[in-house]
């Protein structure tokens, strides 16, 4: 199969996957995280398989402890969580009014240390910022309304996303095998290296980042609360379950935490400043120890394009876009490198003598 064949087989692909998407990306929440699920707990089923379990036993036996673990963290933390989320939407508006009073205030002070125009120009952008976060929060409900986050919507989230989980475990290795049948023998190595990449990317961006995004919401939580800022819980597992999107989670819970902090603590600083080093010190930590650690370089994907996927797949599809963005973007990185070896392999870019003279085209 020629170069351009391929390259073309693989870009049809991919846009009729976009389209399908599109297509049913109303109905896609719950089976996007049973398929997640599934990918997730197929390395314990297999382990269980390993000690004589049968496929279905290890199946129902591996699902049923996870969903025990869900549910039984879900009746011990929602009542608190839920009521300081509450609580934190509706003091939100307090809070940036007193913030505001407190700029007022020091504008003498900003004016010496910034000059006039720098100050009436932070002062406006702070005034944006306040704007567009409550103009959020009023429209929150109907966002949540539009992902299918009503009653209904949960109700069947809840029973139909353990059925697609299970059934995608229990038939798991069928697929697998059925997958490899339509492969062309010929090509069956190299497509299968494309997949090995594939899903090294896919365990990095799922249980890889996905360990980190719980570490760092339990770490936030449990800092803030200790520290004793006002809905630190809430604010903390905002800021650690945002942290999917690249400089997001981190800068939503630090603007959140310092501003409480500031509104909460003044004119003792010094909480301030325990506030900003909490933030600033689990960056360091993520950075140095956890990505590389739990990640590691299986994603290879630049910050910039995956801010770029995110935006993007959330504006085509919503929430499950936003779902779907990071796997996508991996599974895009995989392609596109494979495809540059490709083309650098190829007598295109290195001539038709092996770039030993020749014009190379």
């Amino acid at each position: 199969m020629t170069l351009r064949n391929q390259v073309l087989i693989w870009i049809a692909f991919f846009v009729v996957l976009v389209l399908l998407l599109w297509l049913f990306r109303g109905i896609l929440l719950p089976f996007v995280v049973g398929a997640a699920l599934a990918y997730l707990l197929n390395p314990l089923v297999n382990q269980l398989q390993r000690w004589k379990f049968g496929r279905g036993l290890a199946t129902a036996v591996v699902l049923l402890s996870v969903i025990t673990i869900i549910f039984s963290l879900f009746f011990m933390l929602v009542p608190l969580i839920g009521q300081q989320i509450i609580g934190l939407i509706q003091r939100l508006p307090g809070y940036v009014t007193a913030l505001q009073a407190l700029i007022t205030k020091w504008s003498p002070e900003i004016n010496a240390w910034l000059g006039p125009e720098r100050a009436a120009q932070l002062q406006t952008s702070i005034t944006g910022i306040t704007t567009q976060a409550l103009g959020f929060i009023a429209t929150l409900p109907a966002e949540l309304v539009n992902i299918g986050l009503t009653g209904a919507g949960v109700i069947g989230f809840t029973l139909l996303t353990p059925v697609v989980a299970f059934y995608l475990l229990l038939e798991w290795e069928g697929m697998v095998r059925g997958l490899q049948e339509l492969i062309p023998p010929q090509y069956r190595n190299e497509v299968n290296g494309i997949l090995g990449d594939i899903d090294k990317s896919m365990a990095g961006v799922l249980r890889g980042q996905g360990g980190v995004l719980l570490i760092d919401a339990a770490f936030y939580a449990t800092a803030l609360s200790i520290l004793g800022l006002n809905f630190g819980l809430a604010v903390g597992l905002i800021g650690g379950l945002l942290s999917f999107i690249p400089f997001v989670g981190f800068a939503v819970g630090f603007a959140l935490s310092v501003g409480i902090a500031i509104v909460q603590f003044w004119p003792n600083y010094w909480m301030v400043v325990a506030v900003c080093a909490i933030f600033m010190g689990w960056q360091f930590i993520e950075g140095n120890i956890l990505y590389p650690k739990l990640v590691g370089s299986s994603i290879n994907i630049n910050p910039v394009w995956l801010m770029f996927a995110l935006l993007a797949f959330g504006a085509l599809f919503g929430f499950v876009g936003l779902l779907l963005a990071v796997p996508l973007a991996a599974i895009g990185g995989v392609l596109v490198r494979y495809g540059l070896g490709k083309y650098k392999a190829s007598s295109l870019y290195i001539g038709q003598n092996g770039g030993q003279g020749g014009s190379g085209i």
